[in-house]
């Protein structure tokens, strides 16, 4: 076993003993499995414990899952939830500290620098996604605008005004941009050169489009609120996969059908475990991400291990007629269609017993008409 090995099987077990010590769900989950902490003398082993799943973050609110002393939590984000509850997620100050950390080392990794002008338009609050963004590029140096999310008009004017380099939001809204700067005629008077997207599935096609519109190099993020929030994994500029923080969290894949563990390059499930959070560790957290592991150098000449394009989730999967769907596919026929938007809608109706899949999208000249 080697040095990196080594250093990450020691975290794994300190955080296994760590949970197994708050007393919560997830130990009574390995008393069932007839595990113990002391039975984790390898990866292999640390395997074989159960996952955690998005059900029992549901199954302990408020702040069941908690693994300090509530004294200590100093700061309370949550995620949307499909049941009309959020899933909690607290930290502590280390947590945040952390969560700085990552954030300015994944930046780093997709190009940003500390004479950047970097807008934030993403929405404040309870979701983690702006917070993240704003810490890690203040601990660059970078000057930020925290713009949050919507107000396209004032977007627009801080773009131009501020001289903003680096923007980042959501795929379907950079898209949105990009027709409103090619509507309006207005880069030539903008300064943009870099994208960062993330918080939605969206395909190579869209990306390029968003490229060639705004003139940027668009560059792919991944992280989600329950392991920590943006942070998690980055794109390089050589685009061959998210360089995943390997030091903060483990990743595996998993079949999504029977929990199998995948090897490296493997389609599967993303199971991901937080190794160094304290108020709210994760161990085999199914993110239902589909995704895989690419292990082989980036030409870019970092290390570690990356994550592939996340081409869609087990719970937006749409089995039409026997054919497993997923909407990020249709985006990518439909971008092949000369004249079609990639704004969409999916449709499922049943007709005659049998499910029936209606795309309904825009034609550019009726978009560019309404903007």
């Amino acid at each position: 076993m080697g040095s990196h090995e080594q250093a990450t099987l020691l975290r794994l077990q300190n955080m296994v003993h760590r949970v197994w010590n708050a007393q919560g769900s997830y130990r009574q989950k390995m008393e069932v499995a007839g595990i113990s902490p002391d039975d984790i003398q390898s990866i292999d082993d640390f395997k074989k414990l159960p996952f955690t799943t998005k059900q029992d973050l549901r199954d302990s609110y408020p702040l069941g899952m908690l693994a300090c002393p509530r004294e200590q939590v100093v700061r309370l984000h949550a995620s949307s939830g499909t049941t009309g509850k959020p899933t909690f997620v607290p930290y502590t100050q280390k947590d945040i500290d952390i969560w700085k950390e990552c954030m300015a080392e994944c930046l780093a990794t997709a190009g940003v620098a500390p004479n950047d002008v970097f807008q934030i338009i993403l929405g404040y609050g309870l979701f983690t996604g702006a917070l993240g963004f704003h810490y890690g590029a203040e601990k660059l140096g970078a000057m930020v605008i925290p713009s949050g999310g919507g107000f396209t008009d004032r977007q627009l004017m801080l773009m131009e005004d501020a001289h903003t380099t680096v923007f980042t939001s959501t795929p379907s809204y950079a898209l949105y941009l990009a027709e409103r700067v090619a509507k309006e005629s207005l880069i030539s008077r903008l300064h943009l050169r870099l994208a960062i997207l993330g918080g939605e599935a969206w395909t190579e096609d869209m990306g390029s489009q968003i490229e060639e519109m705004l003139g940027v190099t668009v560059i792919n993020s991944y992280g989600l609120s329950e392991i920590l929030g943006p942070g998690v994994a980055m794109e390089c500029g050589a685009k061959r996969g998210m360089h995943f923080n390997e030091t903060h969290f483990f990743a595996e894949t998993v079949n999504a059908e029977n929990g199998k563990t995948l090897l490296d390059g493997e389609f599967g499930e993303l199971v991901i475990t937080t190794m160094t959070k304290e108020a709210f560790p994760l161990i085999r957290y199914r993110t239902r991400d589909l995704t895989s592991l690419i292990s082989e150098p980036c030409p870019c000449g970092r290390h570690g291990k990356r994550i592939a394009r996340v081409t869609g989730r087990n719970d937006d999967m749409l089995i039409i007629r026997g054919v497993n769907i997923f909407p990020s596919q249709v985006e990518a026929a439909l971008a092949d269609v000369k004249g079609i938007s990639l704004h969409y809608r999916l449709d499922v109706d049943h007709k005659q017993g049998m499910p029936d899949l209606t795309v309904v999208c825009e034609s550019v000249s009726l978009l560019s008409a309404s903007i």
